[in-house]
């Protein structure tokens, strides 16, 4: 049976209309661009997407603000408040852990609900919060911090494929997440690891398990089945479907809009956007990518290689890095199989941030070292003593005792993870400090913060021109001389100046 002939009705006989949650300022440049996505590189499109008709525009991250300040050199909540404003349309989303923000451990409630309360006041009105582990506690805390600030909070299941992650496991899931009192669910396939057939079955059992509230996905094209999946997905139920502006799609990022409301629309859905704002998008995207030598979305073909290692986005290329690093580059497929025995004997845990951070160090320290756990990471620890959560399967037991037997294990025994006061982190940074300020410094070490300051604001003009005026603007810009002479064909410049 084809797509058509299985189009979707409302009980009253209309067609069903999907809403669209936008990407392209949020995962498409972390898929593509290491979340490199500076303040002049998005503020020209800002007004083209609030206008298009997006249910909600995804903004921001913990993890995008380290990386602003670190290699952007660029305040980011200067970028946040800029681009909030420049949408006033639409909701914006920030996404958050419920028990973290940037650091792969721990951190205390106080800055967690600093840190929701702070992103409100810039202009947030929504929140996606994940925990691989499903900790109700601290995910039902947050939920009630975020709506307290007038946001919308959606937990996030995040996909794992494993005997234990059954669709009864996500289902009883569901039920506990709506129980907090939750304003949707999101289901995430961050490493494209769904097929067609699973994901008929499990958006029928969240979807169920949902009652009235919205089911959204997102789910990653590393293995190309996800604009098929999506189609899947809706006719099970979804509400809601994420995607990005094609320069910033398909492969490790989401499918892209223009594919994706051209083929629920094709399929019988309707689809409210507005598709005269797609093309000034995705043209300014080419041309950021072009100045700044940055790469587009390309599709993926499908592997099973992929489930072999269920790494999400670019971390393959991450451990490729520390490999070669280390000379042993050619170890990488030892690495891959040691991932997939450490992540079976830590219980299976999702491979999505911490976990897939935990899982590949701990791997890549066996390799390296050449006898397995004789070096386990704090993070590894922490989580075998059970901070992060409960697994869903029982940890090794022989792994579990060679972890255990460890002199640094058993200094977690009586160990809690700490909760300062706000005050008490204040001291740290002054009693004046600001409360972005203490944000800011609790994220990012104080010496890059500085570094940030004392670089000069870069404010690139992607506007569309020749060839040869964007060579001349790329000298213009890069100059550190006090004279400048072009001579070209019919043309000559020339720029003096005191610096």
């Amino acid at each position: 049976m084809s797509y058509l002939d299985r189009a979707p009705r409302t009980a009253d006989g209309r067609r069903r209309t999907i809403e669209i949650v936008d990407q392209t300022l949020r995962d498409g440049p972390q898929s593509w661009w290491g979340m490199k996505l500076r303040k002049d590189m998005g503020l020209p499109i800002a007004g083209e997407l609030d206008r298009t008709g997006f249910h909600t525009i995804d903004l921001v991250g913990s993890s995008i603000f380290e990386v602003l300040v670190r290699h952007c050199k660029e305040d980011p909540w200067d970028q946040l408040v800029s681009l909030s404003r420049a949408m006033p349309r639409t909701t914006v989303r920030a996404g958050t852990r419920s028990n973290g923000i940037v650091t792969f451990g721990l951190t205390a409630d106080s800055v967690m609900d600093l840190w929701v309360q702070r992103l409100c006041a810039h202009g947030i009105g929504s929140f996606w919060i994940y925990d691989g582990l499903f900790n109700t506690d601290k995910i039902g805390r947050l939920v009630k911090t975020v709506q307290a600030e007038g946001a919308a909070a959606l937990p996030c299941i995040l996909f794992a494929d494993s005997p234990y992650h059954t669709d009864e496991y996500y289902a009883e899931r569901t039920r506990e997440l709506v129980a907090l009192g939750a304003d949707g669910i999101e289901l995430e396939d961050a490493a494209g690891l769904l097929t067609p057939e699973r994901t008929r079955s499990l958006v029928s059992a969240i979807k169920g398990a949902a009652g009235d509230l919205p089911v959204e996905i997102h789910f990653h094209s590393n293995n190309a089945l996800a604009p098929l999946n999506y189609l899947e997905g809706v006719l099970a139920g979804a509400d809601r479907v994420h995607t990005a502006s094609r320069p910033l799609a398909a492969g490790v990022s989401l499918p892209s809009t223009e594919n994706t409301v051209a083929n629920l629309r094709y399929a019988g859905f309707d689809v409210d956007l507005d598709e005269s704002r797609f093309a000034p998008v995705a043209e300014h995207l080419l041309r950021v990518a072009e100045y700044e030598a940055l790469p587009v979305g390309r599709p993926a073909e499908y592997s099973l290689f992929q489930y072999r290692h269920q790494l999400p986005g670019g971390m393959a290329g991450t451990f490729k890095d520390q490999l070669r690093a280390r000379g042993m580059e050619d170890r990488f497929e030892e690495v891959l199989d040691e991932m997939s025995r450490v992540r079976e004997e830590l219980g299976y845990p999702v491979m999505a941030t911490p976990f897939s951070q935990l899982v590949g160090t701990q791997a890549v320290l066996n390799v390296v070292t050449g006898q397995r756990y004789s070096v386990v990471p704090d993070e590894v620890l922490i989580y075998a003593h059970g901070f992060y959560g409960r697994p869903v399967a029982p940890l090794d037991q022989d792994v579990l005792d060679t972890i255990m037997s460890t002199p640094k294990a058993k200094s977690y025994t009586d160990w809690q993870p700490p909760q300062p006061s706000l005050q008490e982190l204040r001291r740290r940074f002054g009693e004046s400090v600001s409360d972005d300020e203490l944000i800011l410094r609790l994220l990012v070490p104080e010496a890059d913060i500085d570094v940030m300051r004392a670089t000069p604001r870069r404010e690139r003009d992607f506007a569309p021109t020749t060839r040869e005026m964007r060579f001349v603007r790329e000298l213009v810009e890069t100059s550190v001389g006090a004279y400048l002479h072009v001579d070209g064909p019919g043309f000559s410049l020339t720029l003096e100046g005191d610096h």
